[in-house]
């Protein structure tokens, strides 16, 4: 498809600059997680730091900025055209909220935090930390004055990675999952069908030999890695697209509990699937890329849960097993199926079974609300991050790294993500749930190795309309209806009683 307004066209060449800009700082932004050198920190801070500034005084460049007001006024434009104009004009409005002198801190203060994060967790020293966030939290209280909100001042930093999201959204979406789904985890914790613990959780297994049997998994899924995608390594798993011929992924190995390396790698190839699976029409465009982080996170729990934890998926997975480490391989299907699905209150997020998870979100929620609306201090954090986890799931962390360092979100800034795992996690249930009405049961694609309509219904009904339509009328569109938690509640319920 070509555009075909002139003043689209305008736009779109004008705005190449910018994507050059977001596409060399993702590189950099890439290479800091995988390779880059300790003492590198101080210099590509400043380097983040400069070309963020530099895409900022391009987007708001005066005569830019008049072509996307003039494009707003036309009525004949396209439902791609009019994407283009929406998503500037946000963007747009964001970035001009920001003084540069802000945009420039921001990106120096997180590439910095998230060097002393990394320190932090693995010396298990908060204090290496707390000063950090102490800043951080500041900048998310002022970027909220500086962007607006009616109600909290949350809602602006929820707006910022969940277009439309308010904190009203989320509080009524826990509450459903904390008056339904606890009583469900307390008759599984209670039952024995459920195994809450399993041996290979402790086995032992080679971390080059777990590299081939995440690769030959993701090829299976027609990961076309060498030529539009690359799998490697961090410390926290995750997925960098540089366009739609470069997506990358990384996952992590422990050497232990081998569940982890490998629906870590799974989850990251649901994101990269929807970055591939783009229209290569909009290729330098603002609506190339998936259009929030709710909606990016329902397919890679698509992928994790709904597929990665199915019977189907042990069966398939296990002669791979076999062939690579033939002391996993030695179970059968079945037992990989309850391994992949014990059920326990775990004190670490990623690691986090299918009817827990959620819970781990609301604790971060409960403490993001009280930062940013409280003003709270980092050094009352822990307290407060032990005291909700022993009341939503009954354990207390005895390290730091165990609790509020593990993850690495706020150090990079992302006050106000959190929420949008819980959305992905919903929706990717009720995302299931339709696509089976049109092509059949999930699992028996999975047996068969038949990906491809299980992609190609994604790609349909997500992925190839990028980011032309806010996530919530994305899912209307889609689907017929809004998100709702009784999807994920009822499969659960089936799932697991």
């Amino acid at each position: 498809m070509a555009f075909e307004n002139l003043t689209i066209k305008e736009i779109l060449e004008k705005y190449r600059r910018i994507w050059a800009i977001h596409h060399a700082s993702s590189v950099l932004g890439w290479d800091m997680e995988v390779y880059m050198p300790k003492q590198g920190i101080m210099e590509r801070s400043v380097a983040e730091g400069e070309l963020s500034v530099m895409s900022q005084e391009l987007l708001l460049e005066p005569d830019f900025v008049a072509l996307v007001d003039k494009a707003a006024g036309f009525d004949n434009l396209s439902e791609e055209e009019n994407g283009i104009v929406r998503v500037l004009k946000r963007d747009i409005k964001i970035s001009s909220s920001f003084p540069p002198e802000f945009v420039r801190e921001v990106s120096e203060t997180t590439s910095k935090a998230t060097s002393a994060w990394k320190e932090a967790k693995d010396k298990d020293d908060y204090s290496k930390f707390a000063p950090w966030l102490d800043k951080l939290m500041d900048i998310g209280r002022r970027a909220a004055d500086y962007l607006g909100y009616e109600k909290y001042p949350y809602d602006a930093l929820l707006d910022m990675f969940e277009e439309g999201l308010t904190t009203d959204d989320v509080e009524s979406i826990f509450s459903k999952l904390e008056n339904e789904l606890k009583p469900i985890l307390d008759k599984i914790l209670s039952e024995d069908k459920v195994p809450k613990e399993h041996p290979l959780e402790k086995l032992k297994y080679d971390t080059k030999a777990m590299s081939r049997v995440n690769e030959e998994i993701v090829r299976m899924f027609g990961f076309p890695i060498g030529e539009r995608s690359r799998i490697d390594v961090s410390a926290h798993p995750f997925t960098t697209e540089f366009g739609v011929n470069d997506v990358r992924i990384t996952t992590r190995y422990e050497g232990f509990d081998f569940k982890r390396s490998v629906l870590s790698t799974v989850h990251e190839f649901g994101h990269a699937l929807y970055e591939l699976q783009q229209n290569p029409d909009f290729m330098f465009t603002p609506i190339i890329g998936g259009v929030s982080l709710g909606i990016h996170e329902s397919q890679s729990r698509f992928w994790e849960n709904v597929i990665g934890r199915s019977i189907e998926f042990a069966e398939l997975m296990h002669p791979i097993l076999k062939k690579h480490v033939p002391e996993i391989g030695e179970y059968s299907p079945e037992e990989i199926y309850w391994y992949f699905n014990t059920v326990r209150p775990d004190l670490i997020r990623t690691e986090a079974d299918v009817v827990t998870y959620n819970f781990h979100i609301l604790v971060r929620f409960k403490i993001e609300k009280i930062m940013i609306n409280e003003g709270i201090k980092a050094k009352d954090l822990p307290e407060l991050w032990n005291e909700e986890m022993e009341k939503l799931l009954g354990i207390k962390p005895k390290s730091y790294a165990d609790g509020i360092l593990q993850d690495i979100h706020w150090a990079h800034g992302t006050i106000g993500y959190f929420p949008t795992y819980t959305i992905g996690t919903l929706l990717s249930v009720q995302l299931a749930s339709h696509m089976e009405k049109d092509i059949g049961k999930i699992g028996e694609h999975v047996r068969n190795q038949d990906f491809k309509p299980i992609k190609e219904w994604l790609k349909n009904k997500i992925h190839k309309y990028g980011s032309i339509y806010p996530p919530k009328e994305l899912v209307r569109r889609s689907i017929g209806e809004n998100l709702e938690p009784e999807y994920f509640i009822k499969y659960v319920r089936e799932k697991y009683l």
